[in-house]
């Protein structure tokens, strides 16, 4: 989507391994896709279902 801002987590390694990409600066949407595969397809959440699983994958 234009003007997607990517970001992967400051636990991801640099290299080149399994990680995944977020942008969370778009209104109402929440994009994440494959580091690996950056044109292969892109996943889109609710805000609010993607904090409730950031605050259930942070307790685990």
């Amino acid at each position: 989507m234009s003007g997607a801002r990517w970001h992967k987590s400051t636990r991801s390694g640099t290299n080149g391994g399994s990680c995944v990409e977020v942008a969370d600066n778009l209104p109402g949407v929440v994009l994440v896709r494959d580091t690996k595969d950056r044109e292969g397809g892109t996943l889109q959440f609710d805000p609010e279902v993607w904090q409730s699983f950031v605050t259930f994958a942070k307790t685990r």
